[in-house]
């Protein structure tokens, strides 16, 4: 950080934060990236095909837990762009020009910023994730699901229900990700 004196010590231990900025940042960003894509891609197909008449998956439950699942995504974009931003600050960690240098509490806030909008999404994320479960729960033991005298489709679980599920699980992972970076990323800055 740009508290620290210019000593070949300091800048042996600005030189490793930095590149564990980057590395974390660089690391927290694919994985955010790659699991909010596919979780993204999954609940499209989903709202695609919940829209054709007659779905089984047109359910106030579920459409609630979708909207839940939408969000925790969206969220998910604001703690990808803070792993990019992470990349950002160890770049600028390694400017030879100190005043470049971001301070450390500007880094700190940042830090903390990136586990609040991690943390948000993984409530919004499992709130969803809770309300589909529970929809799918009520489906699966429902009398009519049991008897096959009266057939109803809308009783019935089919695997795009599934996959919303393993969406919602993405998204809590990458959160996780993201919180898992924030934390080490904040201990390495409190060490120093």
């Amino acid at each position: 950080m740009s508290q620290n004196s210019d000593t070949p010590s300091s800048s042996s231990n600005l030189r490793t934060i930095a590149q564990t900025f980057r590395l974390t940042g660089w690391i927290s960003f694919w994985i955010q990236l790659v699991l909010g894509v596919v979780s993204g891609i999954i609940v499209l197909l989903f709202a695609v095909f919940s829209q054709r008449a007659g779905s089984p998956s047109n359910n106030p439950g579920t459409s609630f837990g979708v909207f839940l699942a939408v969000c925790g995504i969206l969220i998910l974009g604001g703690g990808i762009y803070l792993a990019y931003r992470y990349t950002r600050i160890g770049r600028q960690l390694l400017s030879s020009n100190p005043s470049n240098r971001p301070r450390k509490v500007e880094t700190v806030q940042v830090l903390r910023l990136g586990l609040w909008v991690n943390l948000a999404g993984t409530l919004v994320t499992l709130l969803g994730a809770q309300a589909i479960v529970g929809t799918l729960v009520a489906r699966s033991i429902s009398p009519q699901a049991i008897t096959t005298q009266f057939f109803d489709p809308t009783r019935i679980i089919s695997g795009l229900d599934m996959l919303v599920v393993q969406a919602n699980t993405n998204t809590v992972s990458a959160h996780f990700a993201g919180l898992v970076g924030s934390l080490w990323l904040l201990n390495r800055i409190n060490r120093s």
